[in-house]
């Protein structure tokens, strides 16, 4: 398992992406593309607006509240547990099956907030991830190699338990 210790936890504040206050300014982006979501309420915002996910990595809370709109995707499931500020070896090892056999919604215990790092080193190029930014809206990652690079750089701050 990584832990993401307390004197990094600001880096991971701002967005690993571009931010679009509403989703629906980024729906063009998407096309032809795999589309993977972290996030309840990004999950469910992309489905309101007529596009299911490829991968939808969701924990049923939102801002470490109980989430009344969580998705109810009907794809394969797989649980993952996941403590808040680590990223285990479970949710890895989900995260890898899942990109290599989609679709599918990876339900997290716990909290699935970490999820977009290995996420975007697991993705293929070309795909695009989105998860919430609290408050502001959703990010929009593509994955290429300097999306692989900056998030393999990230997991370097993470101590292994």
């Amino acid at each position: 398992m990584l832990r993401l210790p307390e004197a990094h936890r600001d880096l991971f504040k701002k967005p690993f992406g571009t931010l679009y206050r509403d989703i629906r300014e980024l729906l063009p982006q998407l096309e032809g593309r795999a589309v993977y979501t972290v996030g309840d309420v990004v999950t469910h915002n992309l489905l309101d607006a007529g596009i299911v996910p490829d991968i939808a990595i969701i924990d049923g809370y939102t801002m470490r509240l109980p989430c009344t709109h969580s998705p109810l995707l009907q794809e394969r499931r797989v649980t993952a547990k996941n403590a808040p500020g680590t990223i285990t070896d479970e949710l890895v090892d989900a995260i890898d099956e899942m990109v290599r056999d989609p679709p599918g919604v990876i339900f997290v215990d716990g909290e699935e907030d970490l999820a977009v790092i290995p996420l975007v080193l697991a993705a293929p190029y070309g795909a695009a991830i989105l998860y919430g930014q609290p408050g502001e809206g959703a990010v929009l990652r593509l994955v290429d190699a300097s999306a692989k690079r900056e998030a393999a750089s990230m997991l370097r701050v993470f101590v292994r338990e």
